[in-house]
């Protein structure tokens, strides 16, 4: 087997792992593997920054990572530290920049989806493209709704 074929295996399985393409059929997410990348970061580097381009989406295979938003007088906020799941995929989904700084906050493995490398898998493989983005898109609307009812508690 190429070492091509071996990383796309390797990528299809970490897919499979993260949990949030469980409605994916093995073959798909073989696929949609052809279309990530595997990255990993050291502890403290910065994955991107608040206000860059949103080029890139990740998702965490191992590792932790902060989020992190520059406040009124311009410290920086951490917001969340994330375990599992994905980030970096409103950039990528809606065009706009990044609404925050992600920075390691231990080593991490992460796979990456690029805006380009989803361009090209809706035109190459647009049932698997749509997939992925309604995994997405049910990812971020719990996000949402988690966000909401954290906000609903913290009123008096």
């Amino acid at each position: 087997m190429s070492d091509q074929a071996t990383l796309k295996i390797e990528i299809r399985d970490k897919l499979m792992d993260c949990g949030l393409f469980n409605n994916l059929p093995p073959a798909e997410l073989t696929t949609a593997a052809g279309y990530f990348i595997i990255s990993q970061m050291k502890k403290g580097e910065e994955i991107f920054h608040e206000g860059d381009a949103g080029t890139f989406m990740c998702i965490i295979h191992s590792g932790h990572v902060s989020v992190q938003k520059t406040s009124v007088d311009d410290r920086q906020v951490e917001m969340a530290v994330l375990r599992k799941g994905t980030f970096g995929e409103m950039a990528v989904l809606d065009g706009e920049r990044r609404s925050a700084t992600c920075i390691a906050a231990t080593d991490c493995y992460l796979l990456n989806l690029g805006k380009d490398s989803l361009d090209k898998m809706i035109n190459d493989a647009p049932k698997v493209a749509a997939k992925i983005i309604r995994a997405l898109a049910v990812a971020l609307s719990r996000r949402l709704r988690m966000v909401d009812g954290q906000l609903l508690a913290s009123k008096p």
